[in-house]
């Protein structure tokens, strides 16, 4: 069985996270999507908000689970038995830093990263734009994937 986790804050999951899931069920069996809690962040969603919206998302797709962690991403694919870490780029300046910590996985480890490029129609999309859109009151429903309502 291939299994990746797809990690990330996902505060909040975006129509362009779930579109790496989509297309990276073509890839693998099951995607775990790994909602990391990292202290140095500001988040505007409580996590189990963050997992009740992303399991919203992918209510009738039973290859897909979400689940936080408290550690390192690396550590938490091998916890999970995960072979792959699925990575969405957005633009060539999410790269290097992409690339570094790809390396450094695969070379502490064995796990291999895999990067699908984010379609052009939600390149501009991110979760920090999201967040600063939704203080200002904005409707960021078209940023949304099916079945998430803030």
């Amino acid at each position: 069985m291939k299994r990746a986790i797809f990690p990330g804050t996902f505060d909040p999951f975006t129509i362009g996270h779930y579109s790496i899931v989509k297309r990276g069920l073509n890839i693998f069996d099951e995607i775990i999507i790994g909602i990391g809690n990292n202290q140095s962040k500001k988040t505007l969603f409580s996590i189990e908000k963050r997992i009740e919206m992303i399991q919203k998302a992918f209510t009738n797709e039973k290859r897909v689970k979400v689940i936080a962690y408290n550690s390192l991403t690396v550590d938490f694919a091998q916890e999970v038995n995960a072979g792959f870490i699925l990575r969405g780029l957005r633009s060539v300046g999410d790269f290097e830093y992409e690339r570094t910590i790809g390396d450094t996985n695969r070379i502490l480890t064995g796990i291999e990263t895999v990067i699908l490029f984010t379609e052009a129609e939600y390149a501009h999309i991110s979760s920090t734009v999201a967040r600063d859109l939704i203080s200002y009151g904005k409707d960021i429903s078209s940023f949304l994937p099916p079945n998430i309502v803030l």
